[in-house]
């Protein structure tokens, strides 16, 4: 299934500034001041540490109303370094779980957390195929929901119970 596309284009304000255009309402992306840039939205890497916390949240969520594990609060905290001497990047992320569940419970929430689609795409890598567009794209605001994410995490928690 492909989703749909998530249009990023220059403001022209400052030096890194841009609006992205996806499913609700647009936001900017940017820098830091003190790398040239107006501090006006998350960086491209904050993007990457948040799809993995929201992910982690959101199928966490799921997976617990689906086995009625009772999980009353889900907190997730991504960092992301780089490794200097080899380039590697890691995602360190950090759970906070809350709710009446035993160790059991407690452990599967913590295994289905590295199932979690986004988790899964980061670990394993991913193709990028780029090429030249005729023209842009028009930014449709409104535009239909992307189906893409939600059935991974159904198929997420099928596998998990499989």
């Amino acid at each position: 299934m492909t989703s749909q596309p998530v249009i990023v284009q220059p403001t022209g304000q400052g030096e890194f500034q841009v609006r992205v255009s996806a499913q609700g309402p647009s936001f900017f992306v940017d820098e830091p001041l003190a790398m040239g840039g107006l501090a006006s939205g998350p960086t491209p890497y904050d993007l990457l540490s948040s799809a993995l916390g929201a992910c982690t949240a959101m199928t966490l969520g799921l997976y617990a109303r689906r086995k009625g594990i009772p999980l009353t609060d889900v907190q997730v905290s991504v960092t992301h370094r780089r490794d200097a001497a080899t380039g590697r990047d890691t995602f360190e992320r950090a759970l906070y779980i809350a709710g009446e569940f035993d160790e059991a419970q407690r452990e599967r929430l913590l295994a289905m957390a590295d199932r979690c689609p986004v988790g899964k795409t980061l670990a394993a890598g991913a193709d990028i195929v780029t090429h030249l567009a005729p023209k842009t794209e028009p930014v449709v605001p409104n535009r239909p929901c992307d189906q893409t994410h939600p059935g991974a995490m159904v198929q997420a928690c099928d596998e998990m119970d499989a």
